[in-house]
């Protein structure tokens, strides 16, 4: 099982991109959903998560403000806007799922393969 990312691409500093994360179905509706990145040479990182209704939703400092993290259980699809893009967020962005609303990358699991995200300056 794993989650499906896509709409990445090579965009210039400034500009906005908006990925979605596709389930494999309704059962996952009950579920946090994630978003990471990993930048060459880097750890992956948390981005943003929401909780199962989206009531809730947490991201990190570095992207917080510029990005919004939202979701569609009728289409069993997450989406992350990003708006003023900039070089540092080149990275492969992944999603994934958990049970509960974290930060921590080990409570999630089925990653996907990712979409990678390229801005230049």
């Amino acid at each position: 099982v794993q989650l499906q990312a896509s709409g990445g691409g090579l965009v210039q500093a400034g500009a906005s991109l908006r990925l979605s994360c596709t389930t494999p179905g309704p059962t996952f509706n009950n579920n946090a959903l994630g978003w990471f990145r990993q930048a060459p040479g880097q750890k992956r990182e948390f981005v943003a998560a929401i909780s199962w209704n989206s009531g809730d939703t947490i991201y990190s400092d570095s992207v917080k403000g510029r990005f919004t993290i939202s979701r569609d259980n009728s289409k069993n699809t997450m989406y992350l806007q990003m708006n003023s893009l900039k070089p540092e967020d080149t990275a492969l962005y992944s999603c994934a799922t958990t049970t509960h609303l974290t930060k921590i990358e080990g409570w999630y699991y089925y990653w996907g393969q990712g979409t990678q995200v390229t801005v230049s300056s």
